[in-house]
């Protein structure tokens, strides 16, 4: 991690990853991230060579819209050196990256962006995400098929739909042109952050950590505390009133600070990203987070996929509501039978009853009934008697409510002759 002046960059490789696969870049002009993928002989020599050659666009422009075009040449041309590097080593075939970069020229900077890396503006205490994901969540939802509290925990959120690798010769790549203003603060990130520290909490520190190097540091942090799977990459940029917003030597974080080797490799066997596609690989292979279809058909499948997997959902929810409401009817018409081997006496108007049940009722639902009437009246009955009938007297069965209603009958009796 170094730190230039305005800006700041830094890259950590987490706490699951074995190797760094991002690359960032503070440069005089230029700020870049690159979050590369293809596995551990992989990831990190795509981002490195991406890096390595989007660097080359570091320099003073005429214009703004000149740099965007220089950016947008430079993926193009990294994306050859990828697709040319896989050709002489085939071993790192399936390799590719994502790539953020702005480039100012005066008071407005180029953006040029294709992955899930992702740039943000900060301006008056607010943070605004300028970069679009492309991945295959973020076209499910754009189409409206599901929501963005959705996609946050969507099995498929990692699928990527562009990258920089070997698999299009002319990778599809935004570029746009913004103002800037004293003031702002520009994030670049690898999804090591974004995928895990909410733009709330991203919000929160940019906004009240004035040092760069402080607030990225601590953004790193907030990935570590939720884990960090992933390597977690952040470029931090001020703008200030003069137009360049870092000091030189440049900075080089990540993959693309160490050499660039190829050992090592020649074992590994060649993985095709269609297969890798609709065939996750197991969690001995975990490195790899990302995959690129090669054509609409693959969206589609992933689209039907996702349909199938909502139904399953929603079967599974409806067969577990049933089999719950199943239990409880069943659990009450076992306990409702239960209570009707019970048996108490009490009254019945005016006169005195068997009831069988228990005395309590369940909400509108009465847990007793009468079971036999008599013919003692309660008028026949002494006081203390008539006022234990009322309260109800428990009996342990039929058959005690029997004896208890012989003893009621030669009381009523006795009352009566007197």
């Amino acid at each position: 991690m170094a730190s230039q002046g305005k800006s700041f960059a830094v890259s950590h490789v987490g706490k699951i990853r074995a190797n760094n696969q991002d690359s960032g870049y503070a440069g005089e002009q230029l700020f870049v991230v690159a979050d590369g993928m293809g596995g551990h002989a992989g990831g990190d020599v795509a981002s490195a060579i991406a890096l390595k050659r989007v660097m080359e666009a570091d320099k003073p422009y005429a214009s703004a819209n000149d740099a965007e075009f220089a950016l947008q040449a430079s993926l193009i041309a990294a994306n050859s050196l990828i697709a040319e590097t896989v050709f002489e080593h085939p071993e790192l075939m399936g390799m590719g990256t994502t790539v953020s970069a702005i480039l100012r020229s005066g008071d407005q900077i180029a953006i040029a962006h294709i992955g899930d890396s992702r740039i943000y503006l900060m301006r008056d205490d607010v943070l605004t995400q300028i970069t679009a994901d492309h991945t295959f969540v973020q076209r499910l939802v754009d189409s409206g098929r599901i929501t963005p509290e959705e996609a946050a925990v969507h099995p498929r959120r990692s699928v990527l739909m562009r990258v920089l690798g070997d698999v299009d010769a002319a990778p599809e790549i935004d570029t746009t042109v913004h103002d800037v203003r004293p003031g702002d603060r520009w994030l670049i990130c690898s999804d090591g952050l974004s995928s895990y520290v909410s733009d709330e909490k991203i919000e929160v520190v940019l906004a009240g950590l004035a040092d760069t190097r402080a607030a990225a540091e601590r953004l790193v942090k907030e990935s570590l505390d939720q884990g960090a799977p992933d390597n977690v990459t952040i470029v931090i940029v001020d703008i200030g009133d003069d137009s360049s917003s870092a000091m030189k030597p440049p900075i080089i974080v990540g993959s693309a600070a160490l050499p660039l080797t190829f050992e090592g490799e020649t074992g590994r066997r060649p993985l095709r990203l269609p297969t890798l596609l609709l065939h996750p690989l197991k969690s001995t292979q975990q490195e790899d987070s990302h995959f690129e279809p090669e054509s609409e058909e693959y969206l589609d499948e992933l689209i039907l996929e996702d349909r199938r997997r909502a139904r399953r959902r929603r079967t599974g929810w409806l067969v577990g509501i049933i089999l719950i409401v199943i239990a409880l009817v069943a659990a009450l018409v076992v306990g409702y039978r239960i209570t009707q081997t019970h048996y108490f006496i009490g009254a019945d108007g005016q006169t005195v009853a068997i009831y069988r049940g228990i005395q309590q009722d369940l909400g509108p639902i009465s847990l007793h009934s009468v079971y036999q009437q008599t013919s003692i009246r309660l008028s026949d009955l002494d006081g203390y008697t008539r006022q234990t009938v009322t309260a109800t007297i428990n009996a342990n069965d039929l058959a005690d409510a029997n004896k208890i209603l012989g003893r009621l009958k030669s009381d009523a009796d006795s009352g009566t002759s007197k």
